[in-house]
């Protein structure tokens, strides 16, 4: 959906991709991403050639709109992978083609500046139909790519004036780059989103909780000012007791998750108006995973799911995606050794 493409994106890859949402919401999304697409370009651009948005390095400098075209990039790889997916780019009036530089590749295609170019893409980012179409394309790119090679996505808006701006970077990050493909190398991310009913929920926590059953036995003869008070109780018991088995849940699914992984990424639960998921999220993950392993990683969700099937948990496993929350640079959270 678009709405995990858009988070992940706004995660600092901003980005998790939201679906449909009312036009608030997506205007503020909007004005998040051109913060930080293009605005961080506008007050380096005094700074020196343009290199890539990844840091440490400097973002891109922006081409003016009257620039002509510009090259949008969308992953490095290794060079001597064949690295052109059958896949159409963000715009129909380029190709995909790759820029080489001593090993390094980035894949690239050609944007009109009259339409990606920073005042063009401020109010084009704000255009639901138009961000929907680049942001299905960049990821359809990455996918398609990452079928073919260990892949360092970059993220949305990632614009370099020519092909000599985007080898600049290739040098200038050769090392983070390097580093980065040989930790993706025979490794896939999956995110992993745990959801529960909450009915549910308090109706096991009524089960397990012994101070909420004697709450209720005293309940059954009190006077009417008692009940009151005791029924005000037994509401807040519960509430807090549905907590600490939501919050258990959680870390037993993550815990027993990272048993099988390389790296785990927590990332805040997503907005249910944004998303449209249905239940109240309690986990919202990126793993890294070998390859080798997803086969036990999908058996694992399968026994978590029911063991917690009295909660009402719900475990929704989804990817491979293009490896965002484990590139630094390509989103705002911090991956952590698992």
């Amino acid at each position: 959906m678009l709405g995990d493409e858009l988070e992940r994106w706004a995660r600092g890859r901003a980005p998790d991709l939201i679906a449909r949402a009312e036009q608030q919401a997506v205007a503020e999304l909007a004005r998040a991403l051109v913060a930080a697409a293009v605005a961080e370009r506008e007050e380096r651009t005094a700074a020196g050639p343009e290199v890539s948005s990844r840091p440490p390095a400097r973002e891109p400098a922006r081409p003016e709109p009257d620039a002509g075209t510009g090259l949008w990039a969308y992953c490095v790889a290794r060079a001597d992978v064949e690295l052109t997916p059958a896949a159409a780019p963000v715009h129909p009036g380029g190709v995909l083609e790759r820029v080489v530089d001593e090993g390094l590749a980035a894949l690239v295609s050609r944007v009109p500046m009259s339409e990606f170019g920073s005042e063009a893409l401020t109010r084009n980012l704000n255009e639901l139909d138009w961000l929907e179409q680049v942001a299905r394309a960049h990821e359809a790119v990455l996918e398609r790519a990452l079928e073919a090679a260990t892949i360092v996505p970059l993220r949305l808006c990632t614009i370099y004036r020519d092909a000599d701006g985007v080898r600049r970077m290739l040098r200038e990050e050769r090392a983070e780059l390097e580093a980065a493909l040989r930790r993706l190398d025979g490794r896939e991310e999956w995110g992993v989103k745990l959801l529960v009913d909450r009915d549910a929920l308090q109706a096991a926590a009524r089960r397990r909780d012994s101070e909420a059953g004697e709450l209720e036995r005293r309940l059954e003869g009190s006077t009417e000012g008692e009940a009151y008070m005791l029924r005000r109780r037994l509401e807040r018991e519960l509430r807090e007791s549905a907590d600490r088995l939501a919050g258990q849940l959680a870390e037993d699914v993550h815990a027993r998750l990272q048993d099988w992984v390389d790296a785990a990424v927590l990332n805040p639960p997503q907005n249910r108006e944004l998303s449209g998921h249905e239940g109240e999220m309690l986990l919202n993950a990126a793993y890294l995973v070998s390859s080798a392993k997803i086969g036990r990683l999908r058996e694992l969700v399968d026994e978590l799911v029911e063991r917690h099937r009295e909660l009402g948990a719900r475990i929704e496993l989804t990817g491979p995606w293009p490896p965002y929350n484990f590139v630094a640079g390509s989103t705002t959270a911090q991956a952590a050794p698992a």
